[in-house]
């Protein structure tokens, strides 16, 4: 696509929005309200908004390679905080998907430069379930359940801040895992026991 084109289709998007609804965009400038949190994977096949059916102001979006949750990564943390301490979203979700080439890319013997400490967290969920993981045959149902298992572990990541356990025990915030079948275009949740997790892990990451 080129850049004319995306001039072309903003001018086509604003007369479209203005003939369903002449005050659609003073509506947007007055704020927004999501209860919605997605973080999702950078992938360019893989829009939050489209796949979710999601309307301007609903959804709260922050992407990155892999959909990762990395407790030193300024900017995933920054949107956590905003999202859940100022908008007061009631559910955060961790989307992957099939396919994922940063998923894949971190379990190839590769120096990958600047990415390479960006995938050794992928790496370490691997190791952390490699017992499982070892056990698949077909490479491509591996790298799958990989995918699945990284958007658990993200989620965990997640109920270890302390923003996410405050909005659990205020006001019943909840964490979800979902994985976008790219071939298909089916959300799926994985149905992770969350409040099992909570349990395990309060003891060490618990924060008052």
């Amino acid at each position: 696509m080129d850049l004319k084109t995306v001039f072309d289709n903003n001018k086509t998007w604003i007369e479209t929005k203005l003939a369903l609804n002449p005050d659609f965009f003073n509506t947007l400038g007055t704020g927004q309200n999501p209860e919605l949190l997605y973080i999702g994977c950078s992938d360019s096949r893989v829009t939050a908004e489209e796949l979710m059916g999601a309307k301007p102001g609903e959804v709260f979006v922050h992407r990155n390679i892999a959909n990762m949750v990395i407790s030193i990564d300024l900017n995933v943390m920054s949107v956590i905080n905003y999202a859940v301490n100022h908008l007061k979203v009631n559910h955060v979700i961790v989307c992957g998907h099939y396919a994922c080439g940063g998923v894949k890319a971190a379990m190839q013997s590769a120096d990958l430069g600047i990415l390479n400490p960006w995938l050794r967290n992928i790496r370490d969920v691997y190791r952390i379930h490699r017992t499982e993981l070892n056990a698949i045959e077909n490479e491509e149902a591996r790298y799958n359940r990989l995918v699945e298992l990284n958007v658990q572990e993200q989620c965990v990541n997640l109920i270890k801040t302390a923003a996410v356990q405050k909005a659990i025990r205020e006001r019943s915030l909840q964490v979800h895992g979902w994985v976008f079948d790219i071939h298909s275009g089916e959300l799926i949740d994985l149905k992770i026991d969350f409040v099992k997790y909570l349990e395990d892990i309060r003891e060490i990451y618990h924060l008052d």
